[in-house]
């Protein structure tokens, strides 16, 4: 099934602390999986930044919810038991426990509207409750913003010229950590007669090895005829690497037979490069940052 969202979690997580004994915010994850009965794959599911689970996030908000709500309390760090309102909201035996059930309590409002810039308080709270969480809702912000501007990339090195493009290339690998500088790490950029080979790049600061580069500025897929000559360009300079990048994508068949082939070539298609571009700031310049703080539990440890 589906990951449930972080609302669905509160009433089964309050379920899980009925006993009135203390329990670990692990303990919980694991009662509610199995309510849900999630797979290890679907548990293991991370946020778009790889940073967290998925799952992992929910139950964190919908503890963080319960408390704020004062359906459960924290004795002491990362122990968590259930509240007398607690056990008087489980008697009641709500059918769900969400956003719109915890509004009765006068603390959880509290809450809610302190996190909100006062000019949005009326218009958040006539819409309707977002069943993400914070952090999902800022991840999937980001990652569509980063798909669009991989887009706006895509189509800027297709207007540009094919020396440009190889340039562009080796100066991505320099960026990734290939080579030295620039002018040290790359060579043969735009010669003619090159047998396929578009750039060579050492692999290390010390050039203790070789990468050969093939970039095809295309809009059609890349066939294994293609990878054929590459890799028989490859050999006949007796190189053991090799990189094929291209802006657009590679046939099943091109990327099958790459795998089968005792020459070491990575394929690398335009969504890749984009997203290379991206990490490395290649093409792109940082507009604005945003930084995601956490409480620091051992600051507050006294001796």
């Amino acid at each position: 099934m589906a990951i449930p969202d972080y609302q669905s979690c509160m009433l089964p997580f309050l379920k899980h602390l009925s006993d009135g004994a203390d329990h670990s915010l692990r303990e919980a994850e694991e009662s509610v999986a199995a309510h849900f009965g999630l797979t290890p794959a679907e548990r293991a599911e991370l946020l778009p930044s790889g940073q967290q689970g998925i799952f992992k996030n929910r139950i964190g908000w919908a503890r963080t919810y319960l408390k704020k709500a004062g359906l459960l309390e924290s004795p002491k760090r990362a122990v968590f038991r259930i509240t007398q309102r607690g056990i008087k909201a489980l008697a009641s035996n709500p059918d769900r426990i969400d956003v719109r059930y915890l509004e009765q309590f006068p603390e959880f409002i509290d809450f809610r509207d302190a996190s909100k810039p006062e000019s949005n308080a009326v218009l958040a709270t006539e819409q309707p409750q977002s069943k993400t969480t914070p952090e999902e809702a800022i991840e999937v912000s980001h990652q569509g913003l980063r798909e669009q501007l991989a887009e706006e990339l895509l189509a800027k090195v297709l207007g540009c010229s094919p020396v440009f493009f190889e340039q562009l290339v080796v100066e991505l690998l320099v960026k990734m950590g290939y080579g030295g500088s620039r002018r040290d790490a790359g060579e043969r950029i735009g010669q003619t007669g090159d047998g396929g080979i578009d750039g060579i790049i050492k692999e290390d600061r010390l050039g203790l090895d070789t990468i050969f580069i093939q970039a095809k500025r295309w809009q059609g897929s890349v066939g294994r005829p293609e990878i054929q000559k590459f890799v028989g360009a490859l050999q006949g300079q007796r190189a053991k690497k090799g990189v094929f990048i291209t802006t657009s994508s590679y046939t099943n068949d091109a990327a099958e037979y790459a795998t089968r082939i005792d020459t070491k070539v990575v394929l690398i298609n335009g969504r890749q490069l984009a997203g290379l571009m991206i990490d490395f700031d290649v093409g792109v310049s940082p507009a604005a940052t945003y930084v995601v703080k956490r409480i620091d539990s051992d600051y507050f440890e006294e001796s």
